[in-house]
């Protein structure tokens, strides 16, 4: 095994000197394509962020970074700092945002990197962005268990847990599965299941039909024995939500999606932090 080179020590003690002023570090996965995985991570860090709370988002979706247009800030470009270092970009004062989409020329432009220059590029917006004190920072990843999962639980050793998002349907189920299988393979600890787009709500008589079934996502968590946060049922004003950059936890306060989002983001505050609020975690259940 080669010895680090100086610069490559003195990284890591960026990185580490940064993890060691975040409070709980998590990360948002899912099995599969979707699931509405950066919707969950996007409404999660805002309604941290008008709760008081210091958040940051972190995208590592290299391929097909959509923070930014969920937060409103799809034209903003990261900058190097006067002082050092690589400045986020805030979408609140206290809500820090940093993606690959903030670098590139135009939201069209593939991104054709393989695994080690991913890994490379992760470990640069962990160490090198100027973060500050932070009560929580929520990692958005892509779909899978691949490279960039993978690069966030080995360059964070002391990550809080992991939040994975799953549809109703079979296909998305088995694969959520893995994704379960996956942090515990890691020892990381599975703060919770989300089953997304479980129903949708008539605008029109407010009934709920299951599109896509209903269930499966609670019946995974309790075969696997982790917590199950929730059913988060499909709305049409959620797209609207996402495309506009106004996330629907704060600008859609009366739809039944943002209650529940509101209701989950509490059980996984609980979980972070050892409080029992809005809920105590016994035998993988709330």
């Amino acid at each position: 095994m080669r010895e680090k080179t100086t610069q490559e020590i003195q990284q890591e003690k960026r990185l580490n000197d940064n993890m060691n002023r975040i409070k709980h570090k998590l990360i948002v996965i899912s099995g599969k394509g979707g699931v509405g995985k950066t919707t969950v991570a996007v409404n999660l860090a805002y309604g941290l962020a008008i709760n008081g709370h210091k958040v940051g988002i972190l995208d590592v979706d290299i391929h097909g970074p959509n923070i930014a247009k969920m937060l409103g800030v799809e034209d903003a470009k990261l900058v190097g700092s006067s002082s050092g270092g690589i400045d986020p970009i805030e979408v609140l004062h206290n809500l820090k945002a940093v993606s690959i989409a903030f670098m590139i020329d135009s939201p069209d432009k593939p991104i054709i990197w393989r695994g080690p220059l991913k890994m490379i590029t992760i470990k640069q917006f962990l160490s090198d962005v100027n973060w500050g004190e932070l009560d929580y920072l929520i990692i958005d990843s892509p779909p899978g268990t691949g490279d960039e999962p993978l690069s966030v639980c080995q360059l964070i050793p002391d990550i809080g847990g992991a939040v994975i998002v799953t549809t109703p349907q079979d296909v998305a189920i088995l694969d959520s599965r893995k994704t379960v299988l996956f942090a515990q393979t890691l020892k990381m600890k599975v703060i919770g299941i989300i089953e997304n787009m479980s129903g949708f709500v008539c605008p029109y008589c407010k009934k709920k039909i299951d599109l896509f079934k209903s269930g499966g996502g609670e019946k995974s968590a309790k075969e696997l024995r982790v917590p199950f946060l929730g059913r988060i049922p499909i709305e049409p004003g959620i797209v609207a939500s996402g495309d506009s950059g106004k996330p629907f936890i704060n600008f859609m306060k009366d739809m039944e999606t943002a209650r529940i989002m509101k209701k989950i983001t509490n059980k996984i505050v609980d979980f972070l932090t050892g409080t029992r609020h809005s809920g105590q975690i016994k035998n993988g259940k709330f």
